[in-house]
């Protein structure tokens, strides 16, 4: 046997071992994979966290408030209208949080059931092997059960990770929005340090027209 057939072969008897459970685990830790390679590719082509990423929402503000000073709109009918658009641009953003999240909450729970099923066919072989009882058959059992939830656990924490780091970027990104457009807004309201008279809008607050909802 080569050295290039001995990993597929260990594959083939992990794949064994661990059943069916094991295989969905290993889908959706594929399907994981792909959404973090994905949503890092977003990030990077739309430069996030840079003054780039900004620009779209920057260049609207600049526009509308132009067109504001020579229209007879009010305030707040220019910061719907920056509103709905900065909140699509964070849902663009946020697609594939819903299938991380999915995936980190139920594999641990795929890899809980797989040991449940592995440990009731332990104690089954336990059982009809009657008066001639062989501790090494429960303990080969219990080793195979438990490898469904180590393999759960393994899918699920890189996930959870992956999700709260692209989680904290597309915060601190709407944060960043919110901030530049006020400051747009309100040119004259910023002191020393940058900080404005009138607070900007909290993170994941702006004001949506009820139509858009």
């Amino acid at each position: 046997m080569s050295i290039f057939e001995n990993p597929l072969t260990r594959i083939r008897e992990f794949l064994e071992i661990g059943g069916p459970v094991v295989v969905l685990l290993l889908m959706l830790s594929v399907i994981a994979v792909a959404t973090v390679l994905f949503k890092l590719w977003e990030f990077r082509s739309l430069k996030l966290g840079t003054e780039k990423g900004l620009h779209n929402i920057v260049t609207l503000a600049v526009r509308l408030k132009r067109q504001h000073a020579d229209r007879d709109s009010s305030r707040s009918d220019l910061e719907d209208v920056l509103a709905v658009s900065a909140n699509a641009q964070i849902k663009t953003l946020q697609r594939g949080f819903r299938v991380l999240d999915t995936i980190a909450q139920i594999a641990p729970l795929i890899g809980l059931f797989g040991t449940v099923l592995g440990m009731i066919t332990a104690f089954q072989a336990l059982q009809q092997s009657g008066n001639s009882v062989d501790p090494s058959i429960l303990a080969g059992g219990i080793w195979v059960a438990l490898l469904t939830t180590a393999v759960g656990l393994g899918v699920a924490m890189p996930t959870g990770i992956a999700l709260t780091y692209f989680e904290s970027r597309v915060e601190r990104h709407q944060l960043a929005i919110e901030t530049a457009v006020t400051r747009i807004l309100n040119p004259v309201a910023h002191m020393a340090f940058g900080e404005p008279r009138e607070q900007a809008p909290k993170a994941g607050v702006w004001p949506v027209p009820a139509d858009a909802a």
